[in-house]
């Protein structure tokens, strides 16, 4: 196995419990480009109107991709506390396989201002997020 999916695969195990539930798991990042990717599969259970994604699961999706792209690229980050986000619902997402992509736009040693997109098993974006986070780093040895 290679070191890149070791990391994945711990990453995954250590997730926490909500990304499960919501049929989550990382499956790819970039620490270049300090970008993620997850994929959703998302089950009717978390919709309305029989196969639509409730917003409010939408905004943690694309926030747990947005955040982890800090953590993966940061080792130094323990927290990521979200000051904003702002979600557009650019078309109904529906139960089913979606992947979410999140990355950081710019970081300084407190903040974080992070990106975030979601696309459909038709690969059709239909949300995107925008964030600013608050970060805590372990303390200095």
């Amino acid at each position: 196995m290679k070191n890149k999916d070791k990391n994945i695969e711990k990453i995954n195990n250590h997730a926490p419990k909500f990304i499960g539930m919501l049929g989550g798991q990382l499956i790819d990042f970039d620490n270049d480009k300090k970008a993620c990717t997850f994929e959703f599969t998302i089950s009717r259970d978390f919709c309305h109107s029989i196969d639509i994604v409730q917003g409010g699961f939408v905004t943690a999706m694309l926030d747990a991709a947005m955040s982890h792209a800090i953590f993966i690229c940061d080792q130094e980050i323990m927290n990521v506390s979200s000051l904003e986000i702002k979600t557009s619902y650019l078309a109904a997402t529906r139960a089913g396989k979606l992947r979410v992509e999140g990355w950081v736009i710019k970081q300084s040693y407190k903040t974080a201002f992070m990106e975030g997109r979601l696309y459909n098993e038709d690969g059709e974006l239909t949300a995107t997020a925008s964030s600013v986070a608050k970060l805590l780093r372990a303390p200095k040895k």
